[in-house]
């Protein structure tokens, strides 16, 4: 069957990858299933998730601009990350990629929190509670005093990340429930976010388990691709 002419053909979204060697399933945001259209992948060897998250990743600059420029010479039309940390770069990694950058899906705090009725807020599940500084909102244009909860320095996540452990999905979303949990309890959370993109397999059962919107990097980057690629009508 030919191609239908009143839908273009699907060019695929760039995503640039921390250095990092652990399983992702579907929902990651390094597991092409998880996207809904032709994604390409780019690693800056390097950037580990310790230095991003840590804010020790500075001098790595020129490598992520190599990466967005090699995913451009790919057929990539625009361009997100592997890491919500990296909104702390938003303004400068933007101003000297060849195409639209979007880092985190922190990004999306500021209008989620528009679309809340009167009273309520956005809370947003982190990776790092600590690492994750006022600046990092600031950024990307949201609310500096944004409530945070992190997963467990001993958790399942950074088991994985940072000390080699096997991919446990139970463990994950048992940290991930009780993260969410703390944030609803306050009462005033009216939609919760997940910084890390690794979450969003777990997006559903937060949802689910609470009746409350959930956001994460795969709306973000569903979202910067319908405009990045628009279809006739």
């Amino acid at each position: 069957m030919p191609p239908d002419p009143a839908r273009p053909l699907a060019s695929p979204l760039g995503i640039i990858m921390l250095d990092t060697t652990f399983e992702r399933p579907p929902g990651d945001v390094g597991h092409a299933s998880s996207w809904p259209f032709p994604v390409l992948f780019e690693i800056v060897r390097g950037a580990t998730a310790r230095r991003v998250v840590g804010g020790q990743d500075s001098d790595l600059g020129d490598a992520f601009v190599q990466a967005g420029q090699a995913l451009r010479a790919r057929g990539a039309v625009g361009i997100i990350t592997s890491c919500g940390f990296l909104a702390a770069r938003q303004r400068s990694l933007a101003a000297r990629m060849p195409l639209p950058l979007a880092t985190s899906s922190l990004m999306q705090l500021p209008l989620i929190d528009r679309c809340l009725p009167d009273g309520k807020r956005t809370g947003v599940v982190t990776y790092d509670a600590e690492a994750l500084t006022p600046a990092h909102f600031v950024e990307v244009g949201a609310d500096p005093s944004t409530p945070v909860v992190g997963l467990p320095e001993s958790g399942a996540l950074r088991g994985l990340i940072e000390r080699g452990a096997a991919y446990d999905a139970e463990a994950l979303a048992r940290d991930v429930l009780e993260a969410a949990g703390r944030l609803t309890a306050r009462g005033d959370i009216g939609a919760i976010l997940m910084e890390c993109t690794n979450l969003p397999p777990f997006s559903k059962a937060v949802a689910d388990r609470f009746d409350i919107p959930v956001f994460d990097i795969i709306t973000l980057g569903r979202w910067f691709y319908t405009g990045l690629l628009q279809t006739r009508y």
